[in-house]
Formats: structure tokens, sequence, C-alpha cells
């Protein structure tokens, strides 16, 4: 004999079961015995409390993985990983890291599109893995619209636009102005095609109506290393990563594509202060998991991040790195990326 219990998200009397109920349970027991009814009521009273056991269960009760769309050691590992020494701690239970970087981010995304929908495979993701990638894909081995549930969006890190420190005007006007007498002079490096440094290497392009020629790299560093050297003039950065690059001299800061300058390079002008108002450019990172997951357990993964989102050291180490805090529910995220699914369709 084996007893499947199915854990519900919805009430255990919805209003489907009300009406079964209320049509069939007066046939039911309208000629059984005594004997008989009080058999099935307890056995009926037994379920219940059996799935409400079931349902009220600890979450997690086995290891839980992270796999992120990045590779080792940049800054939104160095997120993931704080994120799942957080989480370790909170839960008492291993939480692992698994780095995918492979095809701008498709690669973990197809891995966890084809994981068990039970909370136990998370993805940490860039949004344009999610919003960009379908349009530069064509063969994604995963549907964005449909195999995945957003859970929270942790952060977003605004680009700084880097110079090669021989090649490039110090200020955002004097670029463009080089890049309007010259064009097709000055290159862009990124970390690959479709990645966030590339797009908003594009952004600025179709913003201060320039021609910039791309050169995508095999990931970010790469890329600074050939900015550094001198392959390239140009790089979009995070801020995270570009700020050591910035106060070791080895690059030039031009701006800052957030809409307030930062804290952790107050002397940086924004692109609104050298002229491209209403110019924006951020990595926002969150967390995913399979479509089907739970509704109830997609609750309490957004509930365990918001409060390690809230602990001061945890807030403190992505500070640090140059991100903002964002936090919030499952339904924010989801706008977010609707809000980007719909720039990157412009």
């Amino acid at each position: 004999f084996e007893l499947q219990v199915h854990v519900s998200t919805t009430p255990f009397y919805s209003g489907k079961v009300r009406r079964h109920i209320k049509s069939n349970a007066p046939r039911a027991y309208e000629h059984a015995p005594l004997s008989a009814v009080i058999r099935s009521l307890s056995v009926s009273a037994a379920l219940v409390a059996i799935a409400i056991v079931a349902h009220a269960q600890p979450f997690p009760v086995q290891p839980v993985r992270i796999v992120a769309a990045t590779p080792p050691g940049g800054a939104a590992d160095v997120n993931a990983r704080r994120l799942a020494d957080h989480l370790s701690r909170m839960w008492k239970q291993p939480v692992v890291v698994e780095n995918r970087s492979g095809g701008a981010g498709n690669v973990a995304a197809a891995a966890i599109a084809d994981a068990t929908p039970n909370g136990y495979s998370l993805l940490f993701a860039a949004h344009p893995v999610l919003a960009v990638n379908p349009l530069l894909y064509p063969k994604l081995q995963f549907n964005a619209d449909r195999d995945f549930t957003p859970v929270v969006l942790l952060s977003k890190m605004p680009h700084v636009l880097l110079g090669n420190l021989q090649q490039t005007p110090a200020t955002l006007p004097e670029l463009i102005a080089l890049a309007k007498a010259k064009p097709g002079a000055l290159n862009f490096a990124s970390g690959g095609t479709g990645t966030s440094i590339h797009l908003a290497g594009e952004l600025l392009i179709d913003a201060a109506n320039i021609e910039l020629r791309h050169v995508p790299y095999r990931g970010g560093a790469p890329a600074v290393t050939a900015l550094i050297g001198g392959e390239v003039q140009l790089l979009f950065d995070a801020t995270a990563t570009a700020i050591g690059h910035i106060r070791g001299g080895r690059v030039r800061a031009i701006a800052i594509a957030s809409q307030q300058r930062s804290a952790l390079l107050p002397d940086l002008a924004t692109f609104q202060e050298g002229g491209l108002r209403g110019f924006e450019s951020v990595i926002a990172h969150g967390v995913l998991v399979p479509a089907k997951t739970p509704a109830a357990t997609v609750a309490l993964l957004n509930r365990a991040i918001n409060e390690s989102l809230q602990d001061l050291e945890y807030r403190r180490q992505l500070t640090e790195l140059g991100a903002d805090i964002i936090g919030g529910s499952a339904t924010e995220f989801r706008a977010f990326l609707a809000a980007e699914i719909g720039r990157a369709h412009v």
C-alpha cells in the first residue's frame, strides 16, 4: 500500500472541492452503516492531518544548489557566493554555487529550465539572460517566458565607461566629439555578444548617435586586459570590477551610467551630467526557479533571500561591490523583467 500525499498551495477546501462535497456527500453516506461512516471520516481526518504535516515540513531538508550564469571570480560570482553563504547559515544546509558561464548565461539557464521544480535548484543570473538573449539567440534550449518563475531581484549595479589611458579623452563630451569626428575609428570591448557590457555600448551608440566598433572577448577579464593593453579604446564594466582598475591608475574612468553619482566614485560624473539625458545602464541580478515550482516554495525562498538582504553584514558586502540592494516580491521582479524585455524590443 502506497500513500501519496499531494501538498497544494491552495486551501484544502477550494470552491471546486466544496461543490463536490456538497453534491456528493449526502449520497455517499445516506444509507451507510454508522461504523463505516466513522471509519471513513477517521481516514479522511488522518489524511488531512498528514497533508497538514507535510505542508508544514521545514525547507530545505537537503543541500541546495545555485547555478550561477557567471564565471568564477567576478563581481557577480562574489554576489552569488555571499548569498549562498548566508542562506547556508540561515538554513543550516549546504548551499553550493555551480558556475556555468557559457553562452552569455544560456548554459546555466538551460540547466535550471530542465531541473526538478522543487526549490532545490536556483538560477542566479543577470537580467539580459532572460530579457535580451531570446532576441539574440534563435535556438535557445529554454523558453524565457515559460520555463522560469522569478523569485526575487537581488541588486542592481551601474556600469562605468572606461577608456584606455593613452587613446581616449577624459570626459564624455570630448569622447563623443572625437567619435563624431572620426566615425568608426574607436572600438569598444565586451565579454561577449549579448552580455550586459555589450548592450551598454550599443545604448551609447544609439543615445549619442555615434559609430563605434564592437570587439567581443571570451569573458570580462580578457576584455579588461585588452583595454589596458591598448587593443581597444573603450569598455563598459560593472562598478565592482572597475573600481580596482580605476584606483590603480590602469584605466580612465569617463562616466558612470547611473542617475546619481556613486558613493564609491564620488568624483565620477554621470552620463546625464555629460549631456546624455536619462542615460542609464545597469546590470541587475536575481534568483529564479524552474516553472511549476510550488508557489509556497517560491514564497519561502523569497522570504529567506529578503531576510538575507536585510542582514547588515551582507548589505555591507554588497555595497562594497558597488551594488544597490533591491529585494522585494516575486511580482516586482517579474515586472522588472517585463520592462527590460520591452526596452530590448524597442
